[in-house]
């Protein structure tokens, strides 16, 4: 080769070599760019074994670190008690984060033990009393900040309604009444579609009225796996449990069956 080609061969390849360089460069600037995956799992009861061991491989965490929050149920202890035991045979480390606390035994906030976490699951019980304390202590908006960071969070009951913009709830007296929640989740929620009578009828008068706003009903034991704000699996834990998309088309309401997967 004349010395004049070598030198010309030998600065493309320079080129060519800075352009590779700067082109993944760019691409792995742009891949720590992009932002996390936001991931909601929810049940519509019962958010046992099964759906903690599919939240912790949603985590893509080796040995991941799972909170219970029990706010609904009023810090209950026989719900951490069941927490801890449906850990026990998972590979999952689990902790709880009381709300009814106090200074002198706590000295960590909550966004330092939240955003420490893997994934959050809230529990059931009384929704609306829920976000009353969520909001007086800004527990909602560090629930907010984990979501946008990747955490996973999830729950059944309350603890699946509380994602959305808006459900019906039995947090009030004598009757099924409806309860506004976070909104990280576009539309509406049914917990118990099939376990308790009135919420059915009450969500598809709801909707069919325009009263609440079109969305997701979810028997006991089954559940769907969000992300962002699209459904990317519909999983349940027994045979008969469905999900349904619940909508008003042509001027009446319809209920779309979401068909789950098992999962154990």
């Amino acid at each position: 080769m004349k010395r004049r080609e070598f030198l010309v061969s030998s600065a493309m390849g320079t080129v060519g070599a800075a352009v590779g360089h700067e082109r993944l460069t760019g691409m792995t600037r742009e891949a720590q760019a992009r932002p996390p995956v936001r991931k909601i799992l929810i049940a519509g009861g019962g958010f046992g074994e099964a759906f903690i061991r599919y939240m912790g491989m949603l985590t893509g965490k080796e040995r991941p670190r799972l909170c219970y929050l029990p706010t609904a149920s009023a810090d209950s202890q026989s719900g951490t008690i069941s927490w801890f035991r449906s850990c026990a045979p998972l590979n999952v480390t689990p902790f709880v984060q009381e709300s009814f606390i106090a200074s002198t035994r706590q000295d960590k906030g909550w966004d330092e033990v939240l955003l420490s976490m893997d994934g959050i699951v809230c529990s059931g019980g009384n929704t609306l009393n829920q976000q009353a304390i969520w909001k007086a202590q800004g527990i909602d908006v560090v629930l907010k900040q984990a979501w946008d960071r990747g955490i996973v969070l999830g729950g059944a009951s309350a603890g699946s309604l509380c994602w959305f913009e808006e459900g019906t709830t039995d947090s009030r007296p004598k009757v099924l009444s409806t309860v506004q929640c976070l909104g990280f989740l576009k539309g509406s929620h049914s917990p118990h579609y099939d376990r308790e009578p009135g919420r059915r009828p009450l969500y598809q008068k709801l909707i069919g009225s325009g009263e609440m706003k079109p969305g997701y009903a979810c028997d006991n034991d089954a559940g769907i796996y969000f992300e962002d704000n699209t459904v990317r699996r519909v999983v349940s834990t027994r045979a008969d449990a469905k999900v349904y998309y619940v909508s008003v088309v042509g001027g009446r309401v319809v209920e779309r069956v979401m068909e789950p997967e098992r999962i154990a």
